[in-house]
């Protein structure tokens, strides 16, 4: 059993969102598993998974009053090798992301500790990690 089941962000436009995690989430292997986008509705959200699977991650449309975590939060993403890391950090920087640390190993979190950070265009810190000798 995993610890949590499944965590979920507020986000200001969920066009742009779903468009900026789609690309950063598809080269560490997580697709949409569902999606409520229906132009007009009050609860538009798009969910993330492995493909096949239920979300562990979901984006939800909330307009007014949206905001980031604050300080000495983020949400680390597993990658299957180190050049996951590097593909999400590329894409997630075209589709308007903020580079918050370019992919590189982090001695400080391990030998093989390999990771890259974005902020996300709604302020929110993600990460994409490979922690193991490849």
């Amino acid at each position: 059993m995993s610890m949590l089941h499944h965590i979920s962000f507020g986000v200001s436009n969920i066009e742009r969102s779903a468009s900026f995690y789609d690309a950063a989430l598809a080269p560490l292997g997580y697709v949409r598993v569902w999606e409520d986008i229906e132009p007009g509705a009050i609860d538009q959200a798009v969910g993330y998974g492995i493909l096949g699977g239920g979300d562990k991650f979901a984006i939800k449309l909330r307009p007014k009053g949206q905001r980031p975590p604050g300080s000495g939060f983020h949400l680390a993403f597993a990658a299957a090798n180190r050049q996951a890391v590097a593909d999400s950090h590329a894409a997630a920087l075209e589709k308007g992301g903020r580079d918050n640390g370019g992919p590189c190993f982090r001695p400080a979190y391990g030998p093989n500790y390999y990771a890259a950070f974005v902020i996300d265009p709604d302020g929110h810190p993600i990460e994409a990690v490979f922690n193991s000798p490849e």
